[in-house]
């Protein structure tokens, strides 16, 4: 790997403040977490069952910031400012529509949605209650989403951190005033979820709409190109989503003591997705702007360096958690049959690491692209070709959390193969704002 190169300032001035924007979320439901853990523990898994379906929504929905990205920058390289303003309009009409819409539904199958989770007595009641009250917040969330796309598709990556920090913290303040100052209990929680939500989305309403455009107006012929990249997105990101809930799924009939390790690694997984995610949304930015601005070659450049630097940082998580596997599981839990379980897996953990690094690397980069439906279709062979047969085989012959993890490191290494491909051809590298 080359000590320096000429992206790398840029790739930083980017990648920092992503990756304080992304790590806002995951605080922010720890401080909720500790606030309501107080309370007993029919309030906590009501906040688990209620959280887990929220976040879904939120994961699922995550291309009206990628896709907005990815326009918006490159218009922005070709010089249309106007026409990415109207992006970010249309980007406001399309998120508030998605959000009203989900908005209702969750409250309206509140009850049924909880119950397939599995939830009982008191749990269900509360979880029930909660989904109701938080679903008033989801039309800012999905706003907020679009105009994190929108700013991250002009290189302003340092207005939506101070936007989310300054939500979470509000969140986190009206919550103990609620919870404990007013004695409001487990909904407080619900509730001032929503009202920083609310701040939040009308925080970033004010930057969808100040830019100068073409056209402000709702329409349908505008928003198609976002409704395409979007739905492309959907269904990669429900993909591999869903190969998360069957390994969950598949562990859970093998036992709770593999469950368990699975889960350690997994929530380490998704911690260290968010540095390395930071660097796949530097790639969505800069490539898709030197595209908008024909300069296929510095584009190029530009994604090798982000691959060469998500790989050392991934060999680096890597090492580090090959080091202390006799320590982090321990960190975690007291079961000595947990602890055997996620002994097992560790080294192919530890593996999965640098290969990790460069998918999500290629991932940004392809996304900034517009190369969209190809990730959609390699996601889908990835996790129906690869994982998907593997894990019930893992099932039906016994081979347990081990089987599993090797058709997770199988889901990593076709992404890895297919999108290494896709970026070493010229097909994704199309210059203009087409």
């Amino acid at each position: 790997m080359r000590l320096r190169s000429k992206y790398d300032r840029e790739i930083f001035s980017l990648a920092l403040p992503a990756l304080g924007a992304l790590a806002a979320e995951p605080l922010y439901l720890l401080a909720d977490t500790a606030m309501v853990g107080h309370l007993g523990t029919p309030e906590l898994a009501a906040l688990a069952i209620a959280g887990t379906l929220l976040t879904g929504s939120f994961t699922l929905f995550n291309f009206l910031t990628y896709g907005t990205t990815a326009q918006v920058a490159r218009l922005i390289g070709a010089g249309e400012e106007a026409r990415a303003g109207s992006i970010a309009a249309q980007a406001l009409w399309l998120s508030t529509g998605i959000g009203v819409a989900i908005a209702v539904l969750i409250a309206a199958l509140a009850a049924p949605l909880v119950a397939l989770v599995g939830a009982t007595g008191r749990t269900e009641e509360l979880a029930v209650d909660y989904l109701r009250i938080a679903a008033a917040g989801l039309p800012f969330a999905m706003i907020a989403l679009a105009g994190q796309g929108f700013l991250r598709g002009i290189s302003d990556l340092r207005t939506p951190l101070v936007i989310l920090v300054a939500a979470n913290l509000f969140n986190i303040v009206l919550g103990l005033v609620l919870i404990y100052g007013l004695d409001i209990g487990f909904l407080g929680s619900a509730i001032a979820t929503v009202v920083a939500q609310a701040g939040m989305g009308a925080a970033f309403v004010v930057y969808l709409l100040r830019p100068k455009a073409e056209s402000r107006r709702p329409s349908i012929a505008a928003m198609r190109p976002l409704m395409r990249i979007g739905g492309e997105i959907f269904v990669r990101t429900a993909s591999l989503y869903a190969s998360f809930l069957v390994a969950s799924a598949v562990l859970a009939r093998v036992g709770d003591d593999s469950l368990g390790a699975h889960q350690i690694a997994f929530q380490l997984f998704v911690f260290i997705a968010l540095v390395l995610d930071s660097v796949a949304i530097a790639g969505q930015v800069m490539v898709g702007r030197m595209l908008g601005a024909g300069d296929a070659a510095g584009a190029r450049a530009a994604s090798r360096r982000m691959i060469e630097m998500a790989v050392l940082a991934g060999a680096v998580f890597g090492l580090v958690l090959f080091a202390l596997g006799g320590v982090l599981p321990h960190a975690f839990t007291g079961d000595s049959d947990v602890i055997d379980r996620a002994d097992e897996i560790w080294p192919l953990f530890c593996l999965m690491q640098p290969f990790n690094g460069a998918v999500f690397a290629l991932d940004g980069i392809l996304i900034g692209a517009g190369d969209t439906r190809f990730l959609m279709w390699a996601m889908l062979a990835a996790s129906l070709g690869a994982f998907g047969p593997i894990a019930l085989l893992s099932l039906e012959l016994g081979w347990g959390i081990v089987g599993v993890w090797w058709g997770l490191l199988a889901l990593i290494a076709v992404r890895l193969a297919t999108c290494g491909v896709r970026f070493a051809g010229p097909r994704w590298a199309v210059v203009g704002t087409r």
